[in-house]
């Protein structure tokens, strides 16, 4: 039993700031729920007058060294982001057995297994609701509600910066770019959008993710990764005409003891849940042997709903210092192979831009038989006069993504085909 838990911050910015807030306005509920006094102790940030005037009486330093070596401080939340110097400072944090809640997908996705070994190992733990899907309660559950669960398939709308992009770009017919820059402009995409519109978000929240549903470690460098920039207003329209909807999807299936992870757009059904995901929000699916399908949505980003998780880590690691309890997550990692998106199965579309003249269909259709791909339907356009080209949208049947990217190698070199411009996987 304690009479108080101190808290500092690593970090105030946007969603630093949202935290502290929070902290200071909500304090004697989230006293009540912890069930003793939760003490601000030292906020982290680069420069102190930007901060103190907003934030009055609040003691902010420039020192990490005055949270690491803090007596009173029980918790720290861990918010600046990227690897370089976060890794360091929580792995210090943790030695010291201190217990640290992050936001940080970035150090969690490569380095998550390391740092729990570390909390086990000094008695500290490590909590980061907050690194995937924003508000959304995934972690958790991940961690205790359904580990009597084999999980064996995670589907997830989980970059709201594109889930908000897609759906602009179908409901105003807008394009790629004016997209992006009403994104920028309404606060949803960085300056620098890389990591989002390429995927590499996605990527790193799904290494988490298998994390805790196969007790593996991914390494998200490793995931099959591709970004929406090649998606056009016509994909998506062909997509809708044929009942589909186009999304960034993660997923990962366990599948004879192999994980295959992947993060591309793809063609969902209108008949699918995670079809009907819009805007910012963000959405995941889990298969489990037990529970079955269950799915879990909500805001995937802004401040607001990245401080709710973070709170909520908060007070719950508050609780078990009150109570004394052991909250230790010390998981052992299965041995399950990691398998190449080579393997990966799945229905295609297939967009070509070809040249307007006889025998293209057949020449195509030669080359996918060839492949042992079979063609499941055919859209094709009106050809441009212009270009002397047209459209041409294609639907296979299940196929292996390695034949499937082997038969594109030949197709390019058709002298009948202009360019290759989406082949995305398809969920029915």
């Amino acid at each position: 039993m304690t009479d108080s838990v101190g808290v500092s911050l690593l970090g105030a910015g946007n969603v630093g700031a949202a935290v502290l807030s929070a902290l200071i306005k909500d304090t004697e509920r989230n006293n009540q729920l912890v069930g003793t006094k939760l003490e601000l102790r030292y906020v982290l940030v680069r420069d102190i007058k930007k901060h103190d005037k907003k934030f009055k009486d609040v003691n902010f330093t420039k020192n990490f060294n005055d949270v690491l070596n803090d007596e009173h401080t029980s918790i720290i939340v861990e918010l600046m982001g990227g690897q370089v110097p976060a890794k360091e400072y929580i792995a210090s944090l943790l030695k010291k057995g201190k217990h640290v809640v992050t936001a940080n997908k970035d150090v969690m996705a490569q380095s998550g297994s390391e740092l729990t070994d570390l909390a086990v190992k000094h008695g500290a733990s490590i909590r980061y609701e907050a690194s995937v899907g924003g508000g959304i309660p995934i972690i958790g559950p991940l961690s205790r509600d359904l580990l009597a669960n084999e999980i064996f398939s995670i589907s997830g709308i989980i970059n709201g910066t594109t889930n908000y992009m897609l759906s602009l770009m179908f409901q105003e017919k807008m394009s790629y770019q004016n997209a992006l820059l009403k994104a920028q402009q309404s606060g949803y995409a960085e300056p620098d959008p890389y990591n989002d519109v390429q995927g590499i978000d996605a990527a790193y929240k799904l290494a988490i993710l298998c994390g805790l549903a196969f007790h593996v470690d991914v390494d998200p460098g490793s995931i099959f990764c591709q970004g929406i920039s090649s998606i056009e207003l016509k994909d998506l329209n062909y997509a809708d005409e044929l009942g589909y909807v186009i999304k960034l999807l993660a997923r990962a299936e366990l599948i004879d003891n192999k994980i295959t992870c992947i993060v591309c757009p793809t063609l969902i059904s209108k008949q699918e849940p995670l079809s009907k995901v819009d805007g910012v929000l963000n959405a995941i699916q889990l298969q489990g042997n037990l529970v079955g399908q269950v799915i879990f949505e909500g805001p995937g980003a802004g401040a607001s709903a990245t401080s709710s998780a973070i709170l909520g880590d908060v007070i719950d690691a508050a609780k078990n210092i009150k109570y004394s309890f052991s909250n230790l997550n010390n998981a052992q990692l299965n041995k399950i192979e990691v398998s190449n998106s080579e393997n990966f199965i799945s229905r295609y579309y297939l967009r070509l831009n070809v040249v307007d003249e006889s025998g293209v269909l057949a020449a195509i259709s030669g080359i996918m038989s060839e492949h042992q791909i079979s063609i499941a339907s055919v859209i094709q356009t009106e050809a441009d006069q212009e270009s002397q080209t047209a459209q041409l949208v294609l639907i296979t049947h299940e196929a292996n993504r390695g034949k499937i990217d082997s038969a594109i190698n030949s197709i390019k070199k058709e002298k009948k085909v202009d360019s290759v411009v989406n082949l995305l996987p398809i969920i029915d």
